[in-house]
């Protein structure tokens, strides 16, 4: 599975991973679109190390919960040393393979919480098979819950010229570059929100399902 890429580099992953430089300006554009409401409970799909947490947890506040995802092992140690470093509380990280994803993965004491909204960065072009992620993942969701992707493309116009870098970062990172995994919610979703970083290497799309 593609998360073994990463067994042997968790440590210098948030390091060479260009967060700061390139792509948290799509974290930050694609949760703003989703207009997470205090209280929410909102799934991290994909968390890795927890990048998106801070994120999350400010958009849903302290009524709110952020459960993060992930099959590594070594990922969610990272991640959960994050959450108690930042004293946040209100976040927990499970190990579960994503296309296998069931309400029981999620089970806290023996209660499964009421999933509000699903998150997804950078994640669904790296698992390989993101259409039986998200239709997983999905099914969790409430009546009427959002769903928020970001995840990478070729650069387009004038910012193709950089088209073999951001290839180069994404192979660094397992991606594959032409995946487009928020196609899949623009055919399925209700009030789609779209927009784009980095000169359309990033692409932040979000939505309701139907």
């Amino acid at each position: 599975m593609a998360w073994k890429k990463y067994r042997f580099g968790t440590r210098f992953y948030d390091a060479l991973s260009g967060e700061w430089a390139v792509y948290r300006a799509g974290r930050v554009a694609g949760i703003e679109l989703m207009g997470l409401r205090a209280g929410d409970t909102v799934l991290d799909l994909g968390c890795g190390t927890g990048l998106s947490f801070e994120l999350l947890v400010n958009a849903v506040g302290p009524p709110g919960h952020v459960i993060g995802v992930d099959a590594s092992a070594q990922m969610l140690q990272v991640a959960a040393k994050r959450a108690v470093r930042n004293g946040w509380t209100n976040v927990r990280v499970v190990q579960a393979d994503a296309t296998k994803l069931s309400a029981e993965d999620l089970a806290d004491e023996g209660a499964t919480p009421q999933i509000d909204a699903v998150f997804s960065a950078y994640a669904l072009s790296v698992m390989g098979n993101h259409p039986t992620v998200l239709e997983r993942a999905t099914r969790l969701l409430v009546p009427g819950g959002r769903v928020g992707i970001v995840d990478m493309q070729r650069p387009v116009g004038a910012a193709a010229i950089f088209t073999p870098l951001a290839r180069l970062a994404c192979a660094m990172g397992g991606a594959d570059i032409e995946a487009h995994p928020w196609e899949w919610l623009t055919q399925r979703a209700n009030n789609v929100k779209q927009t784009s970083r980095r000169g359309g290497h990033i692409q932040a799309v979000t939505g309701t399902l139907k």
